[in-house]
């Protein structure tokens, strides 16, 4: 079974891209990627006998996968042909989800939002209040040293 997944992935690739890689993946299925086209088809076996389910994604600007937007289950003797066009019907479905997303950009070219400022006349009400809690504290020290020295 899985050298009659191989083959076809090798088919399938040949009719949807004429740039494409194909390789096995761990869990043992076929990945088709197109490169030029950042997305990539993948095809594995199912728990029923003779189906297999296609996947389909986009490849991210690192060269990583990103997760599959659409999948269907497909009888894998239904033909090329079929297969392509359900490949074609996924690939369009992934077009489309990942056009509503904005695109991926760093977070450092993001805009920082702007720290919230503080006005001037806020600044100069600190400072009227730091001087008249300065004042205080002089002429508490003035009046204790006074009392002191009257006292002596």
């Amino acid at each position: 079974m899985l050298a009659h997944l191989t083959d076809t992935a090798r088919q399938l690739a040949a009719v949807l891209w004429q740039q494409h890689t194909v390789y096995r993946d761990r869990t043992g299925g076929v990945v088709i990627r197109g490169e030029h086209v950042q997305r990539w088809i993948s095809l594995s076996v199912t728990g029923t006998r003779g189906e297999v389910l296609l996947r389909a994604g986009r490849i991210l600007d690192g060269g990583t996968s990103a997760p599959a937007r659409a999948e269907t289950v497909m009888r894998l003797d239904s033909g090329t042909g079929e297969l392509a066009a359900a490949c074609r019907r996924l690939l369009a479905d992934t077009a489309l989800s990942g056009a509503a997303e904005a695109p991926w950009e760093p977070r450092a070219s993001r805009p920082r939002p702007q720290a919230r400022q503080r006005t001037g006349g806020a600044r100069i009400a600190l400072w009227v209040l730091l001087a008249t809690v300065t004042s205080a504290a002089v002429l508490a020290a003035l009046v204790a040293y006074s009392s002191y020295r009257a006292a002596r």
